[in-house]
C-alpha cells in the first residue's frame, strides 16, 4: 500500500479554498467513481482501490491519497495528478 501526501499553499481564504476543493472532488466523483463526504474542513473520498482526504486550512490545503495493492504502482502518477490539480484549483 502506498500514500500520496501532497500540502499547498495558497492565498485564497478558507471558505474560497474549500469550494476549490469541491470543485476538485465534484471532478473525482465523475471521473473515477468515488463516493466524497465533508466532515469539517476534511473532505474524504473512497473508491475502489483507493481512498483519502483534502483537509482545507486557512492557508495551505492537504490531500492525502491511500492506494491499495493494485494501484501501488502507480503513485508517481497520482501524486503528479494531485498537484497539478492543487495547481490548477488554487490558482
Amino acid at each position: 500500500m502506498a500514500t500520496v501526501d501532497v500540502t499547498r499553499e495558497h492565498t485564497l481564504g478558507k471558505e474560497t479554498a474549500r469550494e476549490r476543493a469541491q470543485q476538485m472532488a465534484d471532478k473525482l466523483a465523475r471521473k473515477l467513481d468515488a463516493k466524497c463526504a465533508w466532515n469539517g474542513d476534511e473532505l474524504t473520498f473512497k473508491r475502489s482501490g483507493a481512498d483519502g482526504s483534502i483537509l482545507v486550512g486557512e492557508d495551505s490545503v492537504r490531500v492525502v491519497v491511500k492506494l491499495g495493492l493494485m494501484l501501488t504502482p502507480m503513485a508517481g502518477m497520482v501524486k503528479g495528478e494531485v498537484e497539478k490539480a492543487l495547481e490548477k484549483y488554487l490558482a
